[in-house]
């Protein structure tokens, strides 16, 4: 069964993840193998699992998914300074930047997603990278004439495209665009993709716990993946057996600072600049793990009433919430 780790404890099952996610399937069968590996990208640790006719065409199969989902990162990174991504921060306020066919619609695609959640999800959200910083070097908490500054520069409202030119224009000065929320989800799906118009037979594209799987394990009708309680180390909360599709789990404990005995999580509420609250995680599974992710983010920030009424108008796909209580609430 693989396990998708509570946000809690996934920096620390990094490591231990590729030898326990596997465990109850067989690795060999009389017809098919399956191979993982495990490397870091987009500054997280992927795993990818192929079912091949052999080891050597699972692992070539392997590495075309890792390269391209490097060559995504290298489009959609806003931390490498050379990336089309990069390149439109750097012009906000300043003039539109022409991109790559597939940019302009994911960012258009970004778009759609904050105008179906209410502005709950928002790409310029990035924006406020300098007030909330998650990697240890935040001391203080923000003032509230910080956050002011800073959510007047967030908006997707202000993301103006082209689709003529294929242009992405950010009309405010220090306006800052990012993939965080569904970057990883949609290469997650990318290498799904490649790998069915390959042919191959089966595999699961895990981006630290964003997943895209599609075929079956050696012996098995379906890809058993557990969902563990982010509140009680070694406790699923729900066994999913899946064929093809996708899970994504957004959550505040993986990342966050702590001032005064509160914890300040990383999924920032677009509209006021404070962290989401009410919920500690989302899981929503379903065809996609882009649109799972987005629909996972927005709920964090809607709230669990809110979010299920979200969730609801998309039939494909379900839920499991984890309130700030410890309370569950899974789909019917």
């Amino acid at each position: 069964m693989f396990i998708l780790p509570s946000l809690r404890r996934l920096q620390r099952l990094l490591i231990a993840t590729l030898a326990i996610s596997l465990l109850g399937y067989p690795s060999v069968s009389a017809q098919d193998v399956l191979v993982r590996k495990q490397t870091t990208l987009m500054g997280s640790v992927f795993e990818i699992t192929i079912v091949d006719v052999d080891s050597a065409s699972a692992k070539k199969n392997i590495e075309v998914v890792i390269a391209e989902i490097d060559r995504i990162e290298n489009l959609i990174s806003e931390w490498r300074p050379h990336t089309q991504i990069s390149q439109v921060n750097q012009q906000a306020g300043i003039r539109p930047v022409k991109v790559d066919r597939e940019v302009f619609e994911l960012t258009k695609r970004a778009i759609a997603y904050s105008e179906m959640s209410d502005g709950a999800f928002d790409i310029s959200v990035a924006g406020l990278d300098k007030v909330w910083r998650f990697d240890g070097s935040v001391d203080t908490l923000p003032s509230g004439e910080e956050l002011q500054k800073s959510i007047a520069r967030v908006g997707y409202e202000n993301i103006f495209l082209d689709s003529l030119k294929s242009t992405i224009y950010l009309k405010n000065c220090g306006m800052k665009i990012g993939f965080g929320s569904i970057g990883k989800g949609y290469a997650a799906d990318k290498g799904r993709e490649l790998m069915e118009r390959s042919g191959v037979k089966g595999g699961i594209v895990n981006a630290s716990g964003d997943m895209a799987m599609w075929g079956n394990p050696p012996k098995q009708k379906f890809w058993k993946i557990g969902v563990d309680d982010p509140f009680h180390s070694n406790k699923i909360v729900k066994t999913l057996k899946i064929k093809s599709g996708a899970i994504a789990t957004s959550g505040s404990t993986q990342k966050f600072v702590e001032f005064d005995g509160v914890r300040y999580s990383h999924i920032i509420n677009p509209k006021t600049g404070y962290p989401s609250t009410g919920l500690t995680s989302a899981t929503v599974y379903g065809p996609s793990a882009e649109f799972a992710n987005a629909l996972s983010t927005s709920i964090m920030v809607l709230g669990a009433e809110q979010g299920r009424k979200l969730i609801k108008r998309y039939p494909n796909y379900r839920y499991i919430f984890v309130s700030d209580n410890g309370d569950i609430e899974k789909s019917k």
